[in-house]
């Protein structure tokens, strides 16, 4: 069984997805003040439909809620997220 963590990286802008320490995720994202744009999701192909985005956008967006920021879910795969777990709903600008 692979061993999964996500971190945010701020001098990337990013959150990453990290399985076996190697990166196979992440969303990109910009600040501005208090607003953060979720911009892009990516999971490496091979990787994919093993809930693996799920899990990093819920990590994101925990992590956002967690430090009093708005969400601009720019990303369609993140705004489908939020759509489809209305607990987020309140951290869309």
């Amino acid at each position: 069984m692979p061993t999964l963590e996500v971190r945010r990286d701020d001098a990337e802008r990013r959150y990453e997805l990290l399985e076996d320490r190697a990166v196979v995720g992440f969303i990109d994202f910009t600040r501005d003040g208090e607003r953060v744009t979720l911009v892009h999701t990516e999971v490496l192909e091979p990787l994919r439909r093993r809930g693996y985005a799920a899990k990093l956008v819920k990590y994101a967006l925990d992590d956002l809620g967690a430090r009093g920021l708005l969400v601009v879910p720019k990303c369609p795969f993140v705004a489908h997220y939020i759509e489809s777990h209305p607990e987020y709903a309140g951290l869309v600008t």
